[in-house]
């Protein structure tokens, strides 16, 4: 049970319906989209057993991993997810949602990009959907994305800040127009922790 790993760290999760709660991020390298706005360096990667991962974690005191990547489909199997479940850990994960997401996790977590409707289909329910946003873009209907709990417009960091902010803005305004959003800043990228 060997998966490639970019990264393992231990913060906050700074977006979602988790925000500000312990996580242990365990990002795995590769993916099946080239987004321009992805933040994971894929070349930084290593072969890594779960058994590895499992000596790298233990020593926070947080029961909660967030898979992400990436796409982390392509790699977390049911084996994996039950390996750390019976080591007593919550699971989360982060996807976009093109392939079928394990039902041993305990919060799922779809990001969709382009067409939505691919992940409706796969995964029809989730805990949360998170969608990044640039100013704009066009919001999906409900109807074309999986059943969630929560639904969250996340404005698209870029280098320029001016962007950003025009980002953000569009966001908001977005919200007010349509309730059933709610705002998820990356609040990790603004107080400058990983």
């Amino acid at each position: 049970m060997n998966l490639k790993i970019n990264e393992i760290f231990y913060s906050l999760q700074g977006e979602g319906g988790r925000q500000g709660e312990a996580s242990i991020f365990i990002r795995l390298s590769g993916c099946n989209l080239e987004c321009s706005f992805c933040d994971t360096d894929f070349s930084e990667r290593k072969d890594v057993s779960a058994d590895q991962i499992l000596s790298a974690i233990k020593a926070f005191p947080c029961r909660w991993i967030v898979w992400t990547g990436g796409e982390p489909c392509l790699q977390l199997t049911d084996d994996i997810v039950l390996f750390f479940k019976r080591k007593t850990y919550l699971q989360a994960i982060e996807s976009n949602g093109y392939y079928r997401l394990s039902s041993l996790l305990d919060y799922t977590v779809v990001s969709p990009k382009g067409n939505t409707a691919y992940a409706r289909s796969i995964n029809p329910q989730v805990n949360e959907v998170r969608l990044p946003i640039e100013k704009g873009d066009a919001l999906p209907s409900l109807e074309s994305l999986p059943a969630a709990a929560f639904y969250f417009l996340s404005p698209i960091f870029t280098p320029d800040p001016t962007t950003t902010q025009a980002n953000i803005h569009y966001c908001v305004e977005q919200v007010k127009l349509h309730p059933q959003w709610r705002l998820s800043l990356q609040i990790h990228k603004w107080i400058g922790i990983e």
